[in-house]
Formats: structure tokens, C-alpha cells, sequence
């Protein structure tokens, strides 16, 4: 039993869980009822009516407004994406750098953000990339900058061995540095708080179909108004800070949006955001707080029952320093993945074995079973611990 919330009435809410045991939230969450339930809304009244356009319209407002509060920003400063991919994509074209500037990331981190910046090439930007070591912060960051120097860009949680990153030590370093920080927190939203001001961030980008548990195709941008100078790569009527009445495209009027509007391309994914409201009720029910010491504790117990059979853990350990909900188990995925599927459990394989990732509906019976599934398999010297 949790000390936090009712994990129990959260399971009811996601059937999917009471068919397999779903340890693979890293990857996807499974379809809650309520968010269901809020998609179904948006299709029936398509069917019926062909579409309230206003009212849709003022439901993205409205949950523009929740997930602005929801991560300590305001509503003029998020915009709708399609994915992670795309808002990081948005934020490396938006800053101003020029032929000699340099990018910091961390080797290894999520290749879709690394492309973003390696794409910045073509304007002769250089990236650079510091060690993943267990603990990521400033003082680990500080010796890799360069005079050259501009924008930092990392990811909070690492989605292949848990780590969890001092972005607010880092946010600190970059405002006394003047460096643009770009932060993707797919991996933490809906699991970790997120306090975007103590984050100092430029930009954070994240998608939706993880710990936000909506369906893929939604992603978000939180952008610093504070900076101005940055404007979007590409422009549509969404856009612009004056949409021209008649529609008619002209070269004068150009100015971008003061909010961030001007990142968006319009037509949003109104069946995501129609689920993202549902999914947002589902979270601030519970609340982070909880649902994040929910899974600290599941890790807790996951890693005592690796400790028992003596398998090791990749990552860190400290609660401190790990993200609450990843953990990778040292056991090769090729060895063990059909393993873990035969007996009715979702993983997902990664770098260096099979990884675990909990959802605000995980229990201790299902870190239990796995437990139960390795060790009636049997472990192999070579994927103890050293």
C-alpha cells in the first residue's frame, strides 16, 4: 500500500494494467478512462455537430492556462507542439548563434536532442559534448566551457539509465555565464515538479504521452518572454502579432507574436489537448509531490530485490541523484526481454539491459513479480554485480 495516494482507485482508471504488468511508462503510458473519456467527447461532438470550433478553441486556451500554472510560468509563454523532436528542433533555430559559437550537451543524452544542435552545423555551430558522470551539475559542467561558449542544452531525466540532472545548478551557471539553456523534461514531466522559473530556462521542450499520459502527436515549449531576440524559424498567420483580417499575405506586417503564439504553426492537435486537460485533473488530483515519492518508493524496492539476487543496478542509487521512476537492470536485453514478455510483463530493452519505468498506477506486487520472474529464471554470473 502506498503511503502517498490510493494506488488502488488509480489502477481502476487504467485497464490496461490489470491485463499485463505495465512497467513501461518511459516509453508510453497506458490509456487512463478519463482521458478516454475526454477524447470521446471531442469525436462525438464532431460526429454531431461538425465541429464547435469556438469552443475547442477555448478549451486549448484553458489548458494552455492549467499547464502554465501547472509548471509555474504563464499562459503566454507556452506553446503546442507536436513532440519533444519539434519543440527542441524550434528552440536550437530560434537562438542567435553564429558560424564559431559552440553548443554543451551530455554525451549520451537523447539523440533527438542532440540533432537538433548537430544540425546547427550547417551554420558552422560546433557541439560540444561533457562525460555523463553519475552526478551532472554545474561544478561537473563548468571546466567543459569554452569562451565560445553559448547554449547549454540537456535533458532533466535521461531516458536509458534514470539520471536526474541539477538543471536548476545549471540554469544558475548559465545566467551567470549569459548562455542560453534549453532543457528537455519528457522524461520528468507529470512525475518530477518542474519549477520552470527555478530552472532559468531559455526554452523547455517535452511531448505528452509519458508522464502527462495523452496519446503521441502533442509536445509543448515553454519559452522565456524575457527574450525577445528570439524569434521563430519559420512563420505562419498562427503566428504573427496581427493576423490580417482578410487573410491576405503581405511583406509588411511580419512581426512575430509577443507571446509564445509565435512559435506555433496553428491547427493544433485538439483531440491531445482535449486528453491533456483530463490528463492534467488526473495529475494535480494526486499531485507530483506524490506521485514522484510513490516511485522513489518502488524504486526503493526494486533495488533492494535486485540487491537480494545480487543484479546489479545501471545508474545511480541515491535518491537524490536518480529520476523516480527509471531504473535499468543489468541483464542483457537480448537474453532477456522475450523472458519478461512470456510471463505477461512490459519492458523495454536499452544501452545496458532491460529498463523499468513506473506510473503513478504501479504497485509493490508488480516490482514483486518481476522480482519473482528473474529469480525463478535464474541469473547469470556475467549479469551479477561486479
Amino acid at each position: 500500500m502506498s503511503r502517498h495516494y490510493d494506488v488502488d482507485a488509480v489502477r481502476k482508471e487504467f485497464p490496461a494494467v490489470e491485463r499485463i504488468t505495465y512497467l513501461d511508462s518511459g516509453f508510453q503510458t497506458p490509456l487512463a478512462r478519463p482521458v478516454k473519456a475526454a477524447i470521446d467527447l471531442f469525436l462525438r461532438e464532431g460526429l454531431e455537430t461538425a465541429g464547435p470550433k469556438n469552443v475547442w478553441l477555448d478549451r486549448v486556451e484553458q489548458t494552455r492556462a492549467r499547464l502554465a500554472r501547472f509548471l509555474g510560468v504563464t499562459a503566454d509563454e507556452i506553446a503546442f507542439t507536436k513532440n519533444t523532436s519539434e519543440s527542441m528542433n524550434i528552440a536550437a533555430n530560434a537562438l542567435p548563434l553564429r558560424a564559431g559559437d559552440r553548443v554543451l550537451m551530455i554525451h549520451g543524452d537523447h539523440p533527438n536532442n542532440a540533432y537538433a544542435f548537430l544540425n546547427l552545423r550547417r551554420k558552422g555551430v560546433t557541439v560540444d559534448f561533457a562525460p555523463m558522470t553519475e552526478v551532472v551539475d554545474a561544478d561537473s559542467l563548468r571546466p567543459h566551457l569554452g569562451e565560445k561558449t553559448r547554449a547549454i542544452s540537456m535533458s532533466q531525466v535521461t531516458f536509458h539509465a534514470g539520471h536526474r540532472f541539477d538543471v536548476e545548478s545549471i540554469g544558475a551557471l548559465c545566467a551567470e555565464k549569459g548562455l542560453y539553456f534549453i532543457v528537455d523534461v519528457m522524461q520528468a514531466i507529470g512525475v518530477v515538479p518542474i519549477d520552470a522559473r527555478a530552472m532559468r530556462a531559455t526554452f523547455i521542450g517535452s511531448g505528452s504521452h509519458k508522464g502527462l499520459l495523452v496519446p503521441q502527436g502533442l509536445g509543448l515549449l515553454v519559452w522565456d518572454k524575457s527574450r525577445t531576440e528570439l524569434e521563430p524559424a519559420y512563420l505562419a498567420a498562427a503566428s504573427l502579432a496581427e493576423v490580417p483580417a482578410d487573410l491576405i499575405a503581405r511583406p509588411d506586417g511580419l512581426e512575430p507574436a509577443a507571446s509564445a503564439r509565435r512559435f506555433e504553426l496553428g491547427n493544433f492537435n485538439l483531440p491531445a489537448i482535449h486528453a491533456l486537460g483530463a490528463s492534467l485533473d488526473m495529475i494535480e488530483a494526486l499531485g507530483v509531490q506524490n506521485i514522484q515519492n510513490h516511485c522513489l518508493d518502488l524504486g526503493d524496492h526494486l533495488i533492494a530485490g535486485l540487491d537480494a539476487l545480487d543484479v546489479r543496478l545501471v545508474g545511480p542509487r541515491e535518491r537524490r541523484h536518480r529520476a523516480p521512476h527509471i531504473y535499468v537492470i543489468a541483464l542483457p536485453a537480448a537474453e532477456w526481454l522475450g523472458h519478461f514478455e512470456q510471463n505477461g510483463i512490459r519492458v523495454s530493452p536499452e544501452r545496458d539491459g532491460i529498463r523499468v519505468s513506473f506510473g503513478m498506477f504501479n504497485s509493490f506486487a508488480d516490482v514483486d513479480r518481476l522480482i519473482d520472474v528473474i529469480k525463478r529464471r535464474g541469473v547469470k554470473p556475467s549479469s551479477r554485480a561486479a
